[in-house]
């Protein structure tokens, strides 16, 4: 009796410690959902411009998914067809999902018609895909006027941190650019078309949660920071 007490205690106690290790190998806490508290941790929103690419932003999405970190991608609307797959998998991951025009014109050239047919033709397609209308908008080079304010039908979401990974594709550098400006409340722009842009990425979300930070979708973000979202208003970012 004595012996088969002393095995099952063993069993209990490698069974806690099991229990222990998988819960602190855990990458990121849980984000409390819409209506809940609202999170003391530095927060920041990795934003992504002109995918979906099927190599890197698979890529992507595998790092993102084993960190349990949401982030929000802004799509080039005649790069959807294809990569259907890859849009329900960021939708079903818990990412958010903007437009950022069908061809990546710049909106503030065009007229009523032609902004219809990069930003209204785009939340078709994603309405064809997902089912609802409620998409961002990040227009291509941060181009913004009084027209596309007007004309967006939804919150402009531009960024407060660029380390520009599209002029210099290396991971080293674009790291090092953003982890000596983030703050609390910033909107990162990065583009997952490049894989040292998704090298990156990962990189700096490891490092910026061993410094406490957490990540959140921008729409999460402007939440936690205490603002509605508008249609047609411009954010650039939400550092208190």
């Amino acid at each position: 009796m004595g012996r088969f007490w002393l095995r099952k205690r063993g069993f209990w106690a490698l069974f806690l410690l099991f229990c222990g290790l998988f819960a602190f190998s855990r990458p990121q806490a849980a984000v409390p959902a819409e209506g809940e508290a609202l999170i003391e941790a530095p927060l920041v929103a990795l934003t992504f411009d002109d995918g979906p690419r099927r190599s890197t932003t698979a890529d992507l999405l595998d790092g993102l998914q084993e960190r349990g970190v949401p982030a929000t991608f802004f799509l080039i609307g005649e790069q959807i067809e294809g990569n259907e797959d890859l849009i329900k998998r960021m939708e079903e991951e818990g990412h958010q999902i903007g437009i950022h025009s069908y061809e990546h014109r710049w909106l503030t050239a065009l007229s009523a018609a032609d902004f219809a047919r990069q930003v209204d033709r785009e939340r078709q397609l994603l309405y064809e895909i997902l089912g609802r209308e409620d998409f961002l908008l990040r227009p291509p080079y941060g181009g913004v006027d009084a027209a596309v304010e007007k004309r967006a039908n939804t919150p402009i979401v531009l960024w407060s941190v660029d380390p520009e990974d599209w002029k210099e594709l290396d991971a080293d550098r674009v790291t090092q650019r953003i982890l000596e400006n983030v703050e609390d409340g910033d909107v990162i722009l990065l583009h997952d078309i490049y894989p040292t842009s998704v090298e990156a990425a990962l990189r700096v979300v490891d490092t910026l949660h061993e410094k406490g930070f957490l990540f959140v979708t921008v729409s999460e973000l402007a939440r936690q920071k205490g603002i509605e979202l508008e249609n047609g208003k411009v954010y650039r970012g939400f550092r208190g």
